[in-house]
């Protein structure tokens, strides 16, 4: 019973094409690069890209430029129409905080931390049609197996003589 409910619950197809990007070690606070985040969450890569161009906040652009490496991901390794594009989750992890000291009064040091986030962003998208391979294979092999014709062996063997002719008239 337990195996018919998993097939019940499998997930469609057009969320098999998921593509990932990932951008490690950004160095803006997690609270700030998540608010930004949730501007472009469920939204198409497009109006995404196009919303973060014109938010003013320094975490817009580290958001962008995961988006669209998820975009060129989709694109050029997973065959996938940019058209149909939409971010289905995008998330903001704490990355390593680095410590740091900043002078105070009466020469004392006070830690601080500078702190980095992880930005994790999923692509869905419908694939591209394939191209009809088996006609383009088909017609390599033709072009492969048939022999040179006669004419063409004539003119290739031509071609050397004429051109050792141009070479004495240069000189």
């Amino acid at each position: 019973m337990s195996q018919s409910t998993n097939k019940a619950l499998k997930k469609p197809t057009s969320e098999t094409n998921m593509v990932k990007s990932l951008a490690k070690g950004v160095s803006h606070s997690p609270r700030k690069v998540s608010e930004v985040a949730a501007l472009v969450r469920n939204r198409t890569v497009a109006d995404a890209l196009v919303i973060l161009s014109h938010t003013p906040r320094r975490s817009a652009v580290a958001v962008s430029k995961a988006i669209a490496s998820a975009k060129a991901n989709a694109e050029h390794n997973h065959n996938l129409k940019p058209d149909t594009l939409r971010i289905t989750e995008i998330t903001v992890t704490a990355g390593p905080r680095i410590k740091r000291f900043r002078p105070a009064a009466h020469g004392r040091a006070l830690p601080f931390q500078r702190k980095t986030s992880h930005i994790r962003v999923i692509v869905t998208g419908d694939e591209r049609q394939k191209k009809n391979a088996a006609v383009t294979t088909a017609s390599k092999a033709a072009s492969v197996s048939e022999p040179k014709s006669a004419t063409a062996k004539a003119s290739a063997k031509k071609k050397p003589a004429a051109n050792k002719a141009a070479t004495k008239e240069s000189k």
